[in-house]
């Protein structure tokens, strides 16, 4: 039996969790249709309504995020922009550009979260928290509805810091793991991104991946946040 503050928690994670998703796959999706794929336009991604994104892959962003919540307390979940991959390896750089639109839009919406938390502690709506986490990166003076957007803001910082930087990983699947098609020569593309989609070899790298990030993302979130607000380290 789940008590209110448990559903309220879980609302609040999901919503921004669901928001900071779409983003960052309708940034796949624009970038893609600027840089000459219509793939993701023609399947309407290229848009802020989730629900073509939920259509395309709704266990990944509502069966599983709600389960891993409800009964683990913690959230995760994903979504994909498809994409033509011959496309893809015909314009291999335009196609790496299209992959690190995602993470950009993490990037600005963390950026965005940041401003707004930093205002609100520059005009004392917001100060240090008596406890740092990743829901109180800063904690409202008086209770209410600034209580509320504090809190809501530092989950905006805190989710779009962890989907930004690991989805940088280069590793496959993640969006980083395009990053060498940047600076590879052209004969050497067209291998890589075969190599990228060796059978069973973005599953080895997202155990091994999510093994060692779970670790290192609370030390790095206290970090970043340090960086806007000085006094919290």
């Amino acid at each position: 039996m789940f008590d209110a503050n448990t559903l309220n928690d879980g609302l609040m994670w999901y919503s921004v969790f669901l928001f900071s998703t779409v983003c960052h796959e309708a940034a796949h999706a624009w970038s893609a249709a600027k840089l000459g794929d219509d793939t993701a336009r023609q399947g309407g991604q290229v848009s802020l309504n989730p629900v073509p994104h939920i259509r395309r892959e709704p266990f990944g962003m509502v069966v599983v995020p709600l389960l891993s919540w409800f009964m683990g307390g913690w959230l995760i979940g994903w979504a994909s922009a498809p994409y033509n991959p011959d496309w893809a390896r015909r314009y291999p750089r335009r196609s790496a550009l299209m992959a690190l639109a995602g993470p950009a839009a993490n990037l600005g919406l963390l950026l965005a979260a940041a401003l707004l938390l930093r205002v609100g502690w520059e005009w004392h709506v917001f100060a240090r928290p008596y406890s740092f986490g990743a829901d109180r990166i800063l904690e409202a003076v008086n209770d209410g509805l600034p209580a509320l957007i504090a809190r809501l803001l530092s989950i905006i910082f805190s989710l779009n810091l962890l989907l930004f930087v690991f989805n940088l990983i280069p590793a496959p699947p993640l969006d980083g793991s395009n990053v060498p098609l940047l600076v590879l020569p052209a004969r050497m593309t067209d291998g890589y991104m075969t190599f990228l989609r060796t059978p069973g070899l973005a599953i080895v790298t997202l155990v091994i991946v999510s093994r060692f990030f779970g670790d290192l993302y609370p030390p790095l979130l206290r970090a970043v946040a340090g960086l806007f607000f000085p006094r919290l380290n």
